[in-house]
């Protein structure tokens, strides 16, 4: 049987930390991906949960890295 989609998005603003919950099973372990990016896993090694600190910072500078790449995209074309 197929798990059903679960997201659920939780942004502490006073600490600037944005979990993107993927479900509620307890986590077991975690991997540092960047200093400010850790995947939370289940006991199965299935991603259950992302973490970004300074999540704020982290967001303008993708958006910003992406809107630019696409400018230079579209300026080519």
């Amino acid at each position: 049987m197929r798990r059903k989609t679960f997201w659920k998005i939780r942004y502490f603003e006073e600490e600037d930390i944005l979990h993107l919950v993927l479900s509620e099973e307890p986590e077991v372990k975690s991997l540092e991906l960047s200093p400010n990016i850790t995947v939370e896993m289940n006991e199965q090694g299935e991603i259950i949960g992302i973490e970004i600190l300074e999540a704020s910072n982290f967001l303008r500078d993708m958006l910003l890295e992406t809107i630019q790449g696409k400018i230079l995209e579209w300026q080519r074309d």
